[in-house]
């Protein structure tokens, strides 16, 4: 998506939300130099956040509680399985199948969020361990058809250069490398 329409749609939401911000974060890092319309779309922006006419949404004012419980419940298989065998799990594979097979508990305060672990610890775990079992036993038999996955927020060794090389570039702009003998 373009900044001008990112912008258009925090103006029409009145909402500028972290994934919006990411996005104009990522065109902002990756273009070499934004167009007139682009410089123009973020004034209307900042002016918008300014004056409280877009409201900016904090990255978290929210916790899903269940997202601790399973993680701390696969921490603890997986660990156990990989110290007892030759075999490597992987844990944010298994957490995301288990979590999607899950209820969310989510909660807004401290309170909130021990009300939750309190409520799941009494009525849930025996589920959210069913779940993680399952998903472990998933993971365990998943065949190795895709080794070109890429974990989502890790970078390819091309774009860790070509960020590396850009970095320089701007850092360094007139050093030149001795010839190599």
């Amino acid at each position: 998506m373009s900044i001008e329409k990112i912008v258009d749609q925090a103006l029409q939401d009145g909402y500028l939300t972290p994934a919006m911000e990411a996005e104009v974060g990522r065109i902002c890092d990756t273009a070499s130099e934004l167009s007139i319309e682009e410089y123009m779309a973020l004034d209307r922006l900042m002016g918008a956040l300014l004056t409280g006419e877009v409201v900016a949404v904090p990255r978290k004012q929210f916790i899903n509680v269940m997202e601790e419980l399973v993680l701390t419940e696969a921490i603890a298989r997986v660990a156990e399985i990989e110290a007892t065998s030759d075999r490597t799990l992987d844990l944010g594979d298994i957490a995301a199948y288990a979590l999607n097979r899950l209820p969310p508990l989510y909660a807004t305060t401290e309170e909130g969020a021990n009300y939750q672990r309190q409520h799941a610890k009494e009525g849930l775990q025996g589920v959210i361990s069913q779940r993680v079992g399952e998903a472990i036993a998933k993971n365990l038999d998943k065949p190795d058809f895709f080794p070109e996955r890429q974990i989502l927020g890790k970078s390819s060794k091309d774009e860790i250069l070509t960020q590396v090389s850009s970095l320089l570039q701007a850092y360094a702009p007139s050093f030149e490398p001795e010839p190599r003998r």
